[in-house]
């Protein structure tokens, strides 16, 4: 049986797939979490996809990218607990994170803790830098652990789920989530500005008060 044919971005993940296998699955997983540019959640989906073609196994897929996006964090964690804010301002650049931008990162982390850990990978940016920031943080590492494992789970959980899935529909579900993907994003956003005029208000409330 021969290989699925993967649409748009996952398409160039067909050759890597092809040659590397799991290995690749890991790596690439492994080293997004830590911040380098790579691309770990088009990873995940395709390798669950071939996975469903029977060119993998979903179990071995699912297990490798759980442990390789908790590694990967705990080097983050690692950088950022050892090298402090001086190495993220001094490299940042390198990586994405601007010291402006990891300056509002780190104080986003420091209201919600562990809640952001578990729910950061989910979001692009987010996932690459959240390690790094709950280390410059002094988080405690059990704790960051818990968090950090309980997202890999279910981030890995739900998108080689749903690349497992789709199966040779994979092609319809990225031409449909493409389709709608505007739409989405422009619903988030509006979300995100409701919820920033509604803190405004609530603090010129108790200002006034």
């Amino acid at each position: 049986m021969s290989a699925p044919p993967l649409p748009g971005v996952l398409g160039h993940l067909a050759p890597i797939l092809d040659h590397w296998g799991y290995w690749a699955v890991g790596a690439l997983i492994f080293v997004e979490d830590f911040g380098v540019p790579s691309p770990g959640e088009t990873t995940l989906i395709a390798a669950a996809v071939y996975a469903g073609a029977g060119h993998l196994n979903i179990a071995a897929v699912v297990a490798i990218g759980i442990v390789a996006a908790v590694l990967g964090d705990n080097v983050g964690y690692l950088i950022g607990r050892t090298g402090g804010q001086a190495l993220v301002h001094r490299y940042g650049k390198y990586v994405f994170l601007p010291p402006e931008r990891y300056e509002k990162a780190e104080q986003f982390f420091t209201r919600h803790g562990g809640k952001v850990v578990t729910v950061a990978r989910f979001f692009e940016g987010l996932r690459q830098l959240n390690g790094i920031i709950a280390g410059t943080t002094k988080m405690p590492w059990p704790r960051f652990l818990a968090f950090n494992a309980l997202g890999a789970a279910l981030w890995v959980g739900l998108w080689a789920g749903v690349g497992y899935a789709a199966g040779d529909h994979i092609t319809t579900l990225y031409t449909e989530i493409n389709r709608y993907s505007t739409y989405l994003l422009i619903a988030l956003g509006l979300v995100v500005v409701g919820l920033v005029a509604r803190k405004a208000l609530r603090r010129r409330h108790g200002s006034a008060d």
